[in-house]
Parts: structure tokens; sequence; C-alpha cells
């Protein structure tokens, strides 16, 4: 991962697509655009990525799909945040939190 590049670490997009959701339901380029504006542009999720992440989170209960009319009057598909999901995200945060304070003494060391 080069300076600036914009990926992410591997194993965090899931996460991050619960947090977005967390916050309100959306479709899934809106999901992008948040990740993207609440990192300051630092992330910028490729659909590629998403489309995959987002149907994996669905077969597993942590999200669910409901197709509806976009804010452009369009056919999207929104996703919510199921409660299997808020489970998963703070055991999600609680490990990353775990990991970057781990990361943080090996480097300071």
């Amino acid at each position: 991962m080069g300076e600036g590049n914009g990926e992410l670490v591997q194993g965090t997009l899931e996460m991050l697509v619960l947090k977005t959701l967390a916050l309100e339901a959306m479709h899934g380029y809106g999901v992008a655009l948040r990740i993207e504006q609440i990192s300051s542009g630092v992330f910028r999720v490729n659909p590629g990525s998403l489309l995959p992440a987002l149907s994996r989170l669905e077969r597993s209960g942590r999200i669910r799909g409901e197709w509806r009319a976009s804010e452009s009057n369009r056919r999207a598909k929104y996703y919510a945040l199921t409660a299997a999901g808020r489970k998963a995200l703070e055991q999600e945060r609680r490990q990353w939190g775990r990991q970057v304070a781990a990361i943080s003494r090996i480097l300071e060391a």
C-alpha cells in the first residue's frame, strides 16, 4: 500500500460498511461516497470490492437489502444494518482497537 493510494487494509472494508450503515440505510453508491467523505478522501471504495462485500454481509445476515427508488428516482438496493450486524460491528471495533494498540506498541518499541 503506497502513501495516499486510498487502498483499504485487508479485512477492513466490511467493518467500514457496517459502521456506515449504522448511521443510516443507504444504497451501495451512497456507502462508497460516505466512506470517502468521512475519510476525507483517503479511502476510495472500488465498486468491484464493495458489491461482493455487500453480498457477503447480506448472506451472513449482518445487513438486509431492499429495492426502492433512489434520490434520483432510479431503482436501487438500499442496505440496512441488522441486530446481528450491530453485534458484529461492536466485536470488530473491539478487535480493531486491540490490533491498532498492538501495532502502535511495536512501532514505538
